[in-house]
């Protein structure tokens, strides 16, 4: 990442080189480099936790100086495909859980694998989860859908949904139902058409099943259950709600601009990004109920609903916090435009917004005033790594992936 300058903001490398030709460029170096974190790549571990440090009780972790970032608590490298999407992180509980073969639990305070499971789900598979349970998309490619307790790796639950559906993949969960996508198996093997099915996690069998336009493709689905709806975008550019009961479609919409990452939802609301738009849809009859554009020549990214504020950046790098359920501005930070890479995943500990960032070199974690958006330090392993980042809540710690890396930082 670039130096840090005083205050805490943070210092690109164009900005140095046009500081360098005024003769400041070494000041401004010596007045922050330590907000960079560890100089070194962090090393492939050997399947356990390395580095652990800090006080168990996470109330004892201190504030860093402005512009500085904390150490890592311990570090452990995983086996991570970057083909997992925003679901390929999760903390339940004290265990950290990352998508990959083989699949790995982990204590969330020493870094320690509680439990490994090798084989158990296909490449790529998102970590859906739903009343406790771990739904994964069987490696046998034999139409099972299994879950996992997340505490043990033990496997709970499994569908044995049988050759009906090729490969059926969890899109969504909840506390009575499993919801996957999944191919239609013809006689000749194909798989002309794809349904949108639920699995009733008592019985393990389909509870309803609806077949999706023709053309629409299988993969691209972004889900969530809002009480008692299902709620998805997808590549087509549309947005659609189904009452989870029963799968009838209550609404569908087309928007301007394919969403497959993330939308928000908050009360009775879903908000998706949409080109230079964040728009908020009801959810009980799909109709617009605000709209909120970002600067001229730039894109909303994904949006995200914590502490009841809604958080997006933008793709010149600004970050706005938006009250959601009037679409009104609270505040939005353009100084980032020049200084750090966009936040694509949020996490809120305490007054302290924590924002993982897309692909750069000179990304990481940013840490942000939740209350202005002012920046105040920005972790980054010094790896040189352009993977993107990933950083989830875990009680007063953040659980941070970088690559194959994996880290414990304070939430300070």
């Amino acid at each position: 990442m670039g130096a840090v300058a005083g205050g805490g903001r943070a210092v690109s490398r164009r900005r140095l080189l046009r500081m360098a030709g005024a003769g400041t460029v070494l000041a401004a170096i010596g007045a922050g480099g330590a907000a960079c974190g560890p100089k070194e790549p962090v090393p492939p571990a050997s399947g356990g936790a390395s580095g652990h440090a800090g006080d168990e009780n996470a109330g004892a972790f201190t504030t860093p100086p402005p512009g500085t970032a904390p150490e890592p608590l311990w570090r452990a490298s995983t086996s991570h495909d970057n083909l997992g999407g925003l679901l390929a992180l999760a903390v339940v509980g004290d265990v950290v859980l990352v998508s990959g073969d083989p699949l790995v639990g982990r204590d969330v305070v020493t870094g320690e694998e509680k439990w490994s499971r090798a084989g158990i789900t296909t490449p790529g598979a998102r970590l859906i989860l739903g009343g406790g349970t771990l739904y994964l998309s069987s490696a046998q490619y034999d139409g099972d859908v299994v879950g996992i307790a997340p505490a043990t790796g033990e496997e709970t639950w499994r569908s044995r949904l049988g050759d009906a559906y090729q490969q059926p993949r969890p899109i969504a969960a909840d506390d009575r139902r499993v919801y996957v996508l999944a191919g239609v198996l013809e006689k000749d093997f194909s798989t002309p058409t794809n349904v949108i099915a639920a699995i009733d996690t008592a019985t393990g069998e389909v509870v309803w099943q609806e077949k999706r336009d023709a053309g629409t493709e299988e993969y691209g689905i972004t889900a969530s259950v809002v009480g008692d709806r299902l709620v998805y975008t997808d590549y087509r550019k549309n947005v659609t709600v189904r009452e989870t009961a029963s799968g009838r479609q209550v609404w569908t919409k087309k928007i301007g601009k394919s969403n497959y990452r993330r939308f928000a939802t908050h009360e009775d609301l879903v908000v998706v990004a949409d080109g230079q738009r964040l728009r908020a849809f009801g959810l009980a009859a799909g109709e617009e109920r605000w709209s909120l554009a970002t600067e001229r020549f730039s894109l909303f990214k994904d949006p995200q609903v914590l502490g009841g504020v809604l958080y997006a950046s933008d793709s010149v790098r600004g970050l706005w916090a938006v009250d959601p359920g009037t679409g009104k501005r609270i505040w939005h930070n353009g100084d980032l435009l020049d200084s750090a890479a966009q936040a694509w995943q949020f996490a809120l500990v305490g007054g302290t917004l924590y924002g993982a960032t897309e692909f750069d070199a000179d990304g990481g974690v940013h840490a942000f005033e939740a209350s202005t958006g002012k920046l105040r330090w920005t972790y980054n392993d010094g790896s040189g790594d352009i993977q993107q980042w990933y950083a989830v809540a875990a009680g007063e710690r953040l659980a941070v992936m970088h690559g194959k890396r994996l880290y414990a930082l304070p939430a300070v």
